[in-house]
């Protein structure tokens, strides 16, 4: 890197950088039985970019990355950015036509991949244009092994801070991802807006479990902790049983974890047993937190100070918080916009809605993505009239506050009437028996789309709970044209790992042709 580059030099390889010269011999991570400083991660990163860049990669190669979470996992990415690569996280899930189709479509001709998960990767290699394959860990000649010992390199690798650092695919609950565009300036302005508004300090000592190829935890909370010099732990999945353990014998001040992650902590037999009074933060977002259970969470821990993360994967992902203070007079709200971020809510004409009136969230900040990867039909769609359109249905009050109803297309329209599926799960939610429920709109015949709930009942309830009490249910607490036409029970709900239920999966399920009378 030149010396007048790196002058004003601010990208997401100096994040580490900075706070290693700060806090060198403090712990910046802990995983497994392994434990880095902050000199000790920096060094690594360093030796990784470089065993990298000896495989033949050039600046603005694409690295795919599929594995779970581990500190492997968080170096290559971070070695990517040094060494002016372009990091795809994958979704560990992912097999077959799904996994080649994000290695195609991104280009990557590289793969950092854990080895229990390399047959997978060998299974789709040939057509997915990949042309090697490099363990993150636990194997020989791995990522891991290259970071940990040896010579620290000097490398000769000039990175502005509008190169491209990461895709980010988008988690394609309606339809096939797209890989937005990170630069390294809209992660970097990303990651201020997170310190200032969740109040990330380097005395949190927070517990990271969701998965870090989804951006809420890699950009909302590893690195922005890790640019303030906290102690990070790090667990490879999100278990509740594991997750309240370490929490009560770890002692962490600081917590995220999704909707679907805290519906299980707090359905879970251990939640009340643990001492959970070290917690003091506890962040919640990636999708919508059913109102119901943010109460009983609230209620189960006074103390906790909540905070609501909304986003998505094109803004880095953090639009907008909502603040402990704050959910006392406004707990369905998602906040307002974070420091970066300007907001509107618009009509179909893009002319600004009334408060109170329902509208799509649209967005302007350096945090948003150049546009999607070889997809400019969709990026002219997305960025018009000089926003970014969210595809979010909200609400605003006149302090700016949003309310989020749906996505737009989880709206459902019931002969005629639009109703949210937010709407109906939270009352759902509130029906003692109900662990967890999607409701989705299947093709109707009469009704153009009927809504229908998807249930799963919690494993303690002391009786089944039928479709008609459900029903009963609701009709005391719902308009007669938002209770659901059908109730199905199932035991789990398709989701993707970063806890989003995965509607379309349902949609073709239960979507068999027939008119509900």
């Amino acid at each position: 890197m030149t010396s007048n580059v790196a002058l004003r030099s601010s990208t997401v390889a100096d994040v580490l950088r900075r706070s290693a010269a700060r806090v060198p011999q403090r712990v910046a991570l802990r995983f497994a039985d392994r434990e880095w400083t902050y000199a000790e991660l920096d060094a690594a990163v360093s030796r990784a970019a470089d065993r990298l860049l000896s495989l033949g990669l050039r600046k603005g190669d694409r690295v795919a990355a599929y594995g779970k979470n581990s500190d492997a996992f968080l170096i290559g990415f971070l070695a990517c950015a040094r060494a002016g690569l372009v990091h795809v996280p994958v979704n560990y899930n992912l097999i077959g036509d799904e996994l080649a189709y994000l290695i195609e479509q991104s280009g990557s001709t590289v793969a950092l991949v854990d080895p229990l998960l390399r047959g997978h990767v060998d299974a789709v290699g040939e057509r997915s244009g990949l042309r090697q394959v490099l363990p993150l860990r636990d194997a020989a000649d791995s990522l891991l092994d290259a970071a940990r010992s040896g010579p620290v390199p000097e490398l000769d690798v000039e990175i502005a801070e509008t190169d491209l650092v990461q895709l980010l695919y988008t988690s394609g609950t309606t339809s096939r991802p797209k890989g937005a565009m990170m630069t390294h300036r809209a992660l970097v302005h990303e990651y201020l807006s997170c310190v200032v508004g969740l109040d990330l300090t380097e005395r949190d000592e927070p517990l990271h479990v969701m998965p870090l190829y989804h951006s809420a935890q890699m950009h909302v909370f590893l690195l922005p902790w890790l640019a303030v010099g906290a102690t990070n732990q790090l667990l490879e999945v999100p278990d509740p049983a594991e997750i309240l353990r370490r929490i009560a014998e770890d002692r962490h001040g600081a917590f995220f974890a999704a909707p679907t992650l805290w519906v299980a902590l707090a359905n879970h037999p251990d939640f009340a047993g643990l001492d959970l009074g070290s917690l003091r933060k506890a962040y919640y977002g990636a999708s919508i937190m059913p109102g119901p259970v943010l109460q009983r969470l609230r209620k189960a821990m006074p103390e906790l100070g909540f905070y609501n993360c909304f986003g998505q994967s094109e803004i880095a992902p953090l639009a907008t918080i909502l603040r402990p203070e704050e959910h006392e007079q406004r707990p369905e709200s998602a906040g307002r916009a974070a420091l970066f971020v300007e907001l509107r809510v618009v009509d179909d004409t893009g002319a600004d809605v009334a408060p109170g009136e329902l509208g799509e969230v649209v967005y302007r900040s350096p945090q948003l993505c150049l546009g999607y990867w070889d997809k400019p039909e969709e990026t002219a769609e997305a960025f018009r009239d000089g926003w970014f359109h969210s595809g979010d249905l909200v609400r605003i009050d006149d302090e700016g506050y949003i309310y989020v109803v749906d996505r737009i297309k989880d709206v459902i329209n019931t002969g005629g009437v639009l109703v949210a599926s937010r709407e109906v799960e939270d009352a759902l939610y509130t029906h003692p028996a109900v662990g967890e429920v999607a409701v989705i709109g299947l093709p109707d015949d009469k009704w153009v789309e009927a809504i229908t709930a998807v249930i799963v009942s919690k494993p303690d309830s002391e009786a089944v709970v039928t479709e008609q009490q459900l029903l009963e249910h609701l009709r005391a607490r719902l308009s007669p044209f938002k209770v659901p036409k059908a109730v199905h029970f199932v035991e789990d709900l398709p989701r993707n790992a970063s806890g989003k239920i995965l509607k379309r999966e349902l949609r073709d399920k239960f979507g068999a042709d027939q008119t509900v009378e």
